[in-house]
């Protein structure tokens, strides 16, 4: 059978060796080749048998499986992979590179500063005395409306296809010195309701709109100021086909989407919710990567930001505070992270059947033991899979159990309506 499949996609040649495929691990019941060769009743276990310690061919089997010590993989239905959980590696000691924590001490104003209100950008452009959000285009876009179709390409190896679009910046808050976990809940009502009213304006001409903010110089953030970036593509990006096609095929197979099932059987056994409400539902998803990563979830059926019932809105704010109140809290500093929304695709998909998606949002932080170990996605993890050094419900007790009041103001809460 040829391994390429029409329209020039690359397709394993048998299921077996499909990459959502169980891998090949053996099961318990198994026996490995050199038992059969060896005289009936010589060993009292087959292999291997997780209840006992035990010899077999030279190798001590281990005792009953426990996840927060023994190394095991993990499915993420999500994008259809596998990741490595090796929690008995937090005990090696570290010599590794140490991260320079957060500056503290950021300026509530800064006329240099080209986010701040009435600064002058890189461009010549100045910004407005704005007091609640702002938001303009980056002065130094990755996807331009106008870009020219590149040439094809005689070869079927050397494709490349069109990409347009637009990218914004959106500053959530005049104060330098303030982010999401220090301001008011009608402060990030304010930039929730901006994050719906953007991806209505832009969806409905492009494919994709991400919404994301990287946080943090460690997450690569030139700028302290709080803000976020929303890219609109005609196109869809690699992790949301995967999305797609993952929650499509479930909905296609159960009739209810995944996440939404995901949710509920989270909200069930309560082991990695880190904060939860009536609307809303915090977890260390089961297959997590980075150490403290968490996946944000309504309780009911959402695709898209803008379908939010008011009432969802002022939740969403309420549980968003309490979830960055808790990351900054873990080692008390302004805990860098990457997040981003995910949604049903709007552009043409607006008038397509999109009821498997189910609105969600990530947050990626790379801390992993204090302010100044980070986790590095590198070799094992470039070359082969990820792998994690804490086992995800490890990580949500230690969320769970940190302090609602964010540790610069004690019990007090940020005023409402600066």
């Amino acid at each position: 059978m040829s391994a390429v499949a029409s329209g020039g996609r690359l397709r394993p040649p048998s299921t077996r060796c499909s990459r959502h495929a169980r891998p090949p691990i053996a099961r318990e019941a198994e026996t490995p080749r050199f038992l059969h060769q060896l005289p009936p009743n010589s060993l009292e276990v087959t292999w291997p048998r997780s209840h006992d310690r035990r010899e077999v061919e030279g190798m001590e089997v281990a005792a009953k499986f426990q996840p927060s010590e023994h190394q095991h993989l993990r499915y993420n239905p999500l994008r259809e992979d596998w990741v490595l959980v090796s929690a008995h590696r937090m005990r090696r000691p570290w010599q590794g590179q140490l991260e320079k924590p957060p500056e503290e001490d950021t300026p509530r104003h800064d006329p240099a500063n080209p986010l701040c209100p009435g600064a002058t950008r890189a461009n010549g452009k100045v910004n407005p005395h704005y007091e609640s959000t702002f938001v303009f285009d980056n002065d130094f876009p990755a996807l331009q409306p106008d870009a020219p179709e590149p040439e094809p390409d005689e070869h079927p190896l050397l494709r490349s296809a069109s990409a347009r679009g637009v990218c914004k910046v959106m500053c959530f808050h005049p104060w330098t010195d303030l982010t999401l976990p220090l301001m008011s809940l009608a402060e990030i009502r304010r930039v929730i309701d901006k994050w719906a009213e953007i991806a209505v304006e832009l969806g409905a001409s492009y494919t994709w709109v991400q919404i994301f903010e990287n946080k943090g110089a460690m997450m690569g953030c030139s700028n302290c100021h709080p803000h976020c970036q929303i890219w609109a593509s005609n196109f869809l990006p690699n992790e949301v086909s995967l999305e797609d096609q993952s929650q499509r095929k479930y909905h296609r197979d159960n009739s209810v989407p995944m996440l939404l099932v995901y949710a509920r059987l989270e909200a069930e056994r309560k082991e990695r919710v880190v904060v939860e409400n009536a609307d809303w539902l915090v977890v260390v998803p089961y297959w997590a990567v980075w150490p403290f990563q968490t996946l944000l979830l309504p309780r009911r059926h959402v695709c898209r930001l803008e379908e939010l019932r008011e009432s969802e809105r002022d939740s969403l704010a309420s549980i968003m505070k309490r979830l960055l109140t808790r990351y900054d809290n873990l080692f008390q500093v302004s805990f860098p992270y990457s997040m981003g929304w995910h949604g049903a695709p709007t552009g043409p998909y607006l008038e397509a059947d999109c009821r498997h998606w189910q609105l969600h949002a990530h947050y990626y932080p790379p801390l992993l033991r204090s302010a100044t170990i980070r986790k590095f996605m590198v070799g094992y993890e470039m070359l082969a899979q990820a792998q994690r050094d804490l086992t995800p419900e490890q990580a949500a007790e230690r969320l769970r159990n940190l302090p609602e009041h964010h540790y610069k103001l004690g019990t007090k809460e940020a005023p409402e309506g600066r």
